[in-house]
C-alpha cells in the first residue's frame, strides 16, 4: 500500500555505487556462470517509513535491511499488508525514503544502473498493440525505430508470444497480457528487474507456466532479480535467496538461500522448508525475532 501522507524525512541515502540451456538438481533452469556481466548488487539498510492516516500514524517498515547479489534472483516473502510492495517501491523510487539507506552498483561504464518493474497487473495500454505496447518504453527511451522494433519483436517472441505482435489487450488472456508487461519491462533490458506480485492474479496453472518462463529467461541473463510475493512456495522454487518479512512494522526475520533439494517442489526438503517459513510467519513477532539473521 502507497503511503497517504508521508512523515517529515529523516535521514535517507539513495545511491548508485558500482549457449544451451542447464538445469540445477530440481529441473529449474540453472544460472548460467559464463555470464560475461553480472547485475547490480542492491543493499538495502535499515529502511524506514511511516505515514498519517485518518486513524492516526501507521509504522509501515521499520530497520528493514537485506542485500541481493548481483545477478541473482531474490524474493521477498511475508504476510498481507506486511509492506513488500512500498520496500520494493522504495527500492524503484515510486516511494519516498524518508530513513535509512539504498544502495545500487554502477554498471561497468560507470553509468547508473537501469531499472524496470513489472506490476501485479500488467497495465496495458487498450488502444495499443502487443507491439505497442512493448515499444512504449522504448520510444520513451528515444531508441531508433528500427531498433526498438526488432527489439520488441525479439522479447515478445522471447516470452511465447511471437506471432501476437499486432493483437490488442482485449484479445488476451491474463497470463498473455503479463507476459506482455514482463517483455516491456525486459525490453529495456534492465540491470535490476523488480517485480511486484506479477503472477499473482492468474490461475495456478498458468502460474506455474509464467513462473517456468521467468526462470528461463531471467537464469542466463545476468540481471539482479527482485521479486515480491505472498506465496511461499513460489518464493522457495524460484529464489536463490528468500528474505522473510515479519507483519507490520515490515522487517527482515531471515535470510534463507535453499539448495537444489529444497527448491524442488516434489521432494520432502522442499515441504519441511516452505512449513518452516509458514511457521515463522505465523508465530514470530517482530520484537522478538532476529532481524536479518541468515539460515
Amino acid at each position: 500500500m502507497s503511503p497517504a501522507k508521508p512523515a517529515m524525512a529523516m535521514e535517507a541515502t539513495r545511491e548508485t555505487a558500482r549457449g544451451p540451456m542447464e538445469e540445477d538438481a530440481a529441473g529449474r533452469p540453472a544460472r548460467n556462470a559464463e555470464a560475461t556481466t553480472s547485475g547490480p548488487e542492491v543493499r538495502v539498510s535499515g529502511v524506514a517509513l511511516r505515514y498519517e492516516t485518518r486513524n492516526g500514524p501507521v509504522q509501515a517498515l521499520a530497520d528493514c535491511s537485506l542485500a541481493v547479489s548481483g545477478g541473482s534472483f531474490a524474493c521477498l516473502v511475508g504476510p498481507s499488508g506486511c509492506g513488500k510492495s512500498t520496500l520494493l517501491d522504495i527500492v524503484a523510487g515510486l516511494a519516498p525514503l524518508q530513513e535509512g539507506r539504498i544502495e545500487i552498483d554502477r554498471r561497468p561504464d560507470g553509468q547508473p544502473a537501469r531499472l524496470a518493474v513489472v506490476f501485479q497487473k500488467p497495465a496495458l495500454f487498450p488502444w495499443k498493440t502487443v507491439l505497442g505496447n512493448v515499444l512504449f518504453g522504448l520510444d520513451a527511451q528515444g531508441i531508433p525505430a528500427a531498433e526498438a522494433r526488432e527489439r520488441a519483436r525479439r522479447f515478445i517472441a522471447l516470452v511465447g508470444l511471437g506471432g501476437l505482435e499486432k493483437a490488442d489487450p482485449h484479445e488476451l488472456s491474463g497470463g498473455m497480457a503479463q507476459r506482455v508487461g514482463i517483455a516491456r519491462a525486459l525490453a529495456l533490458e534492465p540491470d535490476v528487474l523488480l517485480m511486484d506480485e506479477p503472477f499473482a492474479a492468474v490461475d495456478a496453472q498458468t502460474r506455474a507456466l509464467l513462473q517456468e518462463e521467468l526462470r528461463r529467461i531471467t537464469a542466463h541473463s545476468g540481471m539482479t532479480v527482485l521479486f515480491v510475493t505472498h506465496d511461499v512456495s513460489e518464493a522457495v522454487y524460484l529464489g536463490d535467496t528468500v528474505f522473510v518479512m515479519s507483519g507490520r512494522p515490515g522487517r527482515i526475520l531471515r535470510t534463507i538461500s535453499p539448495d537444489a533439494g529444497q527448491r524442488d517442489r516434489s521432494s520432502g526438503a522442499f515441504a519441511r522448508l516452505t512449513s518452516e517459513i509458514f511457521d515463522l510467519l505465523a508465530h514470530s513477532a517482530p520484537a522478538n525475532a532476529r532481524p536479518g539473521a541468515r539460515e
